[in-house]
């Protein structure tokens, strides 16, 4: 995606979800290099949605010993699902986010857009 449509997208965001590099390093380059090649900053909650959007981004990439397989965009945004950038993390890098991710987005109803920050 272009660096100017990414930009315009996430000033129609409502709210900032952060995700620290420091506490959450596999993740976050997971997120910047599904960035750089093209995945959106921008998400729409949909959290009825994610285990769908789910099965569909981890369809055909198998497990692999001691690693979880992370998706983004992540299930819970209505542009995550098929054709998400996946990645193996450790599960205790990809659990750990996935909780702080939890808590910032736990308030927002479906529907909400939001820009992921990775600092």
């Amino acid at each position: 995606m272009p660096e100017d449509s990414k930009s315009n997208e996430s000033t129609t965001a409502q709210f900032t979800i952060v995700v620290p590099s420091d506490r959450f390093p596999e993740t976050a380059a997971h997120i910047k290099s599904a960035e750089d090649h093209g995945k959106s900053n921008f998400c729409t909650i949909d959290c009825k949605g994610a285990d769908e959007n789910r099965n569909q981004s981890l369809k055909g990439v198998p497990t692999k010993k001691g690693y979880d397989r992370d998706e983004y965009p992540m299930a819970m945004c209505a542009e995550g699902g098929q054709g998400a950038d996946i990645e193996y993390v450790t599960p205790a890098d990809n659990l750990g986010a996935g909780s702080f991710i939890a808590n910032q987005s736990e308030k927002f109803e479906d529907g909400t857009k939001v820009m992921i920050v990775v600092k």
